[in-house]
């Protein structure tokens, strides 16, 4: 195998020669991205050689694809915000449609008092229950005793004269039939709407 010959000295390049190069390939790379890839990539254009070579109009639709591409990733963005807020609010609908039904009233008893007439609206609870209720009188006044008797057990727990509403909660310290008298001292013809929900096993009914 033959060896490769030595280079000689003097066939080396300087120091001042690499100097130079490394100096005119600095600013070669400098004109090459003042010139070319500025225009070409970016749009940005201080010598004007871009535009004349038609690299900087190239370096627009660049930058315009990218703002467009940046604009549909951010409506992308809002719509699956969106999408994830309908779906939220629909979760909330079905949690707040429940409560609602929860809520709901259980029973609706409605019935006219004549002038002078009395009526017993009572519900058959054991102790401990507890009963919501609300009523109306439409067409007048009525007076009434909410109150439940059983054996020897008794209890009142609100008495109105010439009212037209109500609302509240009982809690049966007994077992028994809890509710109302109601005696209607207008003269005219008054519609009774007495709304129930709670613990009873029975709604009583006497005209």
């Amino acid at each position: 195998m033959n060896n490769a010959p030595q280079p000689r000295p003097e066939d080396l390049p300087s120091r001042a020669s690499l100097f130079r190069s490394s100096v005119i390939a600095g600013i070669s790379a400098a004109a090459i991205l003042v010139t070319v890839v500025l225009p070409a990539e970016y749009a940005i254009d201080p010598t004007g050689v871009g535009r004349v070579l038609g690299l900087t109009e190239m370096g627009e639709i660049k930058r315009e694809l990218a703002e467009e591409a940046e604009a549909d990733r951010l409506l992308d963005e809002q719509r699956a915000l969106e999408r994830s807020s309908s779906v939220l609010d629909t979760v909330f609908g079905l949690f707040v449609g429940v409560a609602h039904a929860q809520e709901a009233w259980r029973d609706e008893v409605t019935f006219t008092l004549e002038p002078g007439a009395t009526a017993e609206i009572k519900m058959t609870m054991e102790a401990g229950n507890v009963v919501d209720y609300a009523w109306t009188a439409t067409g007048g006044r009525v007076n009434f005793d909410l109150h439940a008797h059983s054996g020897g057990d008794s209890v009142n727990y609100e008495r109105g004269a010439g009212q037209t509403s109500g609302e509240g909660s009982i809690e049966a310290p007994f077992a028994g039939d809890h509710g109302w008298f109601w005696r209607n001292r207008d003269s005219t013809p008054i519609t009774m709407t007495i709304q129930l929900r709670g613990e009873y096993s029975d709604v009583v009914e006497t005209y």
